[in-house]
């Protein structure tokens, strides 16, 4: 009976039809390749699960994959939330050009954006030469350049800098600018939106009660941004966990230093090793979940901010 007056009541039809469609299209995509991936897993028994997650290459890859996409969605944090600025308060030439450039990452495949990020940051390349040994900026970090002079091997600082130049391909700073890279578009377009609606009203109102520029973006500004702006952080991490093609040409793939946690699953599956492979996939599972379970957080609380204001 009270499944009937339930019906009668709803305004749009066909509720159980579209969610029986509903469920089995996210089966069918979404949960049982997923459970698939567990249950392959879970072939190897907790010692030898244990073992494949949690070997010296896997650990150092979870590393690099981990802080280099946390770095990657900081760096996008700050520069995102200044290409939103720029694109949504400032009027000059060619800015619908620009405007579309931010979504490259989103249209350009990741093996192009790979071998292109290669070819520029690599010892030979127009960027990574600056920093080469040889380089305007690199050679000051040779044992005759100003900071091999100043800070030579053995003190504080000269144990810590390069001695020879600055590479930037094959290394984790190759990684962290790949990551960067693909991550861009989610952090603007997740801000300009609230920018642009965004009132002047308020800012000319704390600035006729005499606030300066710092302290109405940290405390007009920023509060009404940092919704926004934590969803597209947490989108871009959550990209570059999982990013494989742009990564891989520039990461130069050498184990325990700059392998990613992705390129561990292909290995594996190469060495026809499908369980150890699952194994793998299901840490990243977990993180990916985790990070989902966050976002879904932030834009709850984010729902909750606009409602009170």
């Amino acid at each position: 009976m009270w499944f009937n007056r339930h019906r009668q009541h709803r305004v749009l039809p066909g509720f159980g039809l579209t969610m029986g469609f509903t469920l089995t299209y996210l089966s069918l995509l979404i949960l049982i390749p997923l459970a698939g991936v567990i249950v392959k897993s879970a072939e190897l028994g907790w010692p030898h699960f244990w073992h494949a997650v949690s070997g010296e290459f896997a650990i150092a890859s979870y590393k690099l994959s981990f802080g280099a996409s946390l770095a990657g969605a900081a760096i996008n944090g700050v520069f995102g939330l200044m290409v939103a600025w720029v694109l949504v308060r400032y009027d000059f030439p060619c800015k619908r050009l620009i405007d579309s450039l931010v979504d490259l990452p989103f249209a350009l495949p990741t093996a192009v954006a790979g071998i292109a990020l290669t070819t520029i940051y690599s010892q030979n390349g127009w960027i990574g030469r600056v920093f080469a040994k040889d380089g305007f900026i690199g050679s000051a970090f040779t044992p005759t350049g100003w900071f091999g002079e100043h800070f030579p091997p053995g003190t504080w600082l000269g144990d810590i800098l390069p001695n020879n130049g600055i590479p930037i391909a094959y290394t984790a700073t190759g990684v962290t600018i790949a990551l960067t890279f693909i991550g861009l578009p989610f952090v603007v377009r997740t801000v300009q939106p609230i920018l642009t609606d965004l009132s002047l009203d308020f800012e000319e109102a704390a600035a006729s009660l005499g606030a300066n520029y710092v302290q109405i973006f940290f405390r007009v500004i920023l509060p009404e941004l940092l919704p926004a702006l934590l969803t597209g952080f947490s989108l871009a991490f959550a990209r570059a966990l999982g990013e494989y093609g742009s990564v891989i040409f520039i990461a130069g793939n050498i184990p325990g230093k700059t392998e990613i946690t992705p390129r561990i699953i292909v290995n594996k599956l190469e060495e026809y090793d499908y369980s150890g492979a699952a194994a793998v996939a299901v840490v990243m599972l977990i993180f990916s979940f985790l990070t989902l379970l966050t976002i879904n957080l932030i834009q709850w609380w984010s729902s909750r901010f606009y409602t009170r204001i």
